[in-house]
């Protein structure tokens, strides 16, 4: 099959992307591409941050960023939140904190955000009754959790490493190696972030998980799905000397959940050879899950990341 390449020209928009306004930064600026068409998971912008001091000569590394509408203006998000990852990224630039970096901040799908983001493989490692049950798990409000799609990360992987990479290291000045590759994201951001690196070692040298959801639903009683995580870790983490893989969790509001769940994962992690120097878990107590409680500590899985 042909492949579509997007490019920066307007094109017919769902409602909700045509109307986007484009994110207010204070230090470098945005570019997107809007609805960027894939073969593999619904179309959707893509917002890229490039620093101040990028001429497209000097390469830089790439953060490719889940929840791509949440990252810039808190002023153009539905909860008027974000990480405001310019006002983080550049001074640790410029004070030569962190190498030189570009950010790739994919939007979410809406309504496939759920499906695109669910680690497919510990997914499927439940019995199909397990499966059917999950299915039907409603958040606090009483909607669907996954609506009526199905969890297809893999597909969503393909999109970011087969599709979305090529077009980013073709049209920016970047590198393009494993080790200048990182990926990041919080809550079920998170869970794609750590999947990403397990499934595709080789592209992605390291890995920030905020907040992850290891219950993958909105509710701890009878859940199976954090055992099929601790499973898949054991099994599938990448090789720690050439990786670096970042955690953190707070314990209020839905990250209220996470405590026990990610000393779990701790656990693991020691137990497959992961050391401080190229594993780090943060607890943030009185944390709670939100974009501005990320904002306010996303300096340190930069850094810790990004180091020259």
């Amino acid at each position: 099959m042909t492949k579509i390449i997007p490019t920066l020209v307007l094109i017919t928009l769902p409602l909700f992307h045509s109307l986007a306004q484009l994110p207010a930064v204070l230090t470098g600026k945005v570019v997107r591409v809007e609805n960027f068409i894939s073969e593999y998971v619904t179309a959707r912008n893509i917002d890229i941050w490039l620093p101040e001091g990028y001429d497209g000569k000097k390469k830089f590394a790439v953060l490719y960023m889940h929840d791509g509408q949440m990252l810039f203006d808190s002023l153009a998000t539905w909860n008027k939140q974000a990480w405001e990852v310019d006002d983080v990224l550049g001074p640790l630039m410029k004070s030569k904190k962190i190498r030189d970096v570009i950010v790739v901040g994919i939007w979410n799908g809406g309504p496939t955000r759920h499906t695109d983001y669910f680690p497919q493989k510990p997914f499927e490692s439940l019995s199909q009754a397990q499966r059917d049950t999950i299915y039907k798990a409603t958040r606090t409000n009483g909607y669907s959790v996954f609506g009526d799609g199905k969890v297809h990360s893999d597909d969503y992987l393909k999109f970011l490493v087969t599709e979305v990479k090529p077009f980013i290291d073709n049209t920016y000045a970047v590198r393009k190696d494993r080790s200048n590759t990182f990926i990041a994201g919080s809550s079920m951001g998170g869970l794609i972030s750590m999947y990403a690196i397990c499934e595709y070692p080789d592209v992605f040298g390291g890995a920030a998980c905020l907040s992850t959801h290891w219950p993958g639903i909105f509710s701890m009683e009878n859940n199976p799905i954090p055992a099929t995580f601790y499973n898949y870790l054991a099994a599938h983490l990448p090789n720690p000397k050439k990786h670096k893989i970042y955690f953190d969790y707070g314990d209020a509001t839905l990250d209220a959940l996470y405590p026990p769940l990610q000393k779990e994962v701790d656990e693991i992690m020691k137990g497959k050879g992961w050391t401080s120097k190229n594993w780090m878990t943060r607890f943030f107590p009185g944390e709670n899950h939100s974009e501005r409680a990320w904002r306010k500590r996303f300096d340190i899985p930069a850094t810790f990341l990004l180091a020259k």
